[in-house]
């Protein structure tokens, strides 16, 4: 599991062998029930337990805002911010040559298909600024240039190569805040 050692991990394998209570059941139950709950937003991507998630669902957000990131994880820090309460659109990841991740395993087209449908006059790239969070960023944009859409990225003070994840809810406040148009 991320974030646990292997230290870690022995302590909870011989707590969860020694338990004399039903924890370690209760815990696996409430793992195995949020597995199955939780799913994709079918329209941001975002983690939803019906088919859109709450921010989908939430009309007293602008719903001509629309904020690109590159997984739904990174979707909670901007929350954390309340600096933007536009919608949200999770790419899945970012291109990767290297990886043979292209354009087509990402989530481009359905970004591309609400653009035609829904009414938006801004677009707000939050992606990483290493190469491949900028090569997304770039192909993107062009993919877009042709709308009558503003297009613009969050400003810099995220640090390069690192993602949305390890920034500070600061740093990403003042990173929306600042945006620029590309």
């Amino acid at each position: 599991m991320p974030g646990i050692g292997p230290r870690s991990a022995e302590r909870i394998a011989l707590w969860m062998i020694q338990s004399r209570n039903d924890q370690p059941e209760q815990i696996a139950n409430a793992i195995s029930k949020t597995r199955g709950q939780i799913r994709p937003c079918k329209l941001c991507g975002f983690f939803a337990t019906e088919e859109l998630c709450e921010i989908c669902r939430d009309d007293s957000r602008a719903s001509d805002l629309l904020c690109v990131v590159e997984q739904p994880t990174d979707i909670l820090p901007l929350e954390k911010t309340s600096a933007f309460r536009g919608r949200y659109h999770a790419l899945g990841g970012r291109i990767a040559p290297l990886d043979h991740i292209g354009p087509e395993d990402l989530r481009i087209k359905e970004l591309l298909d609400r653009i035609e449908h829904e009414n938006f006059s801004e677009i707000i790239f939050a992606l990483a600024t290493d190469v491949e969070g900028e090569a997304t960023t770039n192909y993107l944009v062009e993919s877009l240039k042709e709308k009558p859409i503003k297009l613009t990225r969050i400003a810099r003070g995220l640090p390069a190569g690192g993602g949305l994840e390890s920034a500070d809810e600061l740093t990403l406040y003042q990173a929306l805040t600042g945006r620029t148009k590309l």
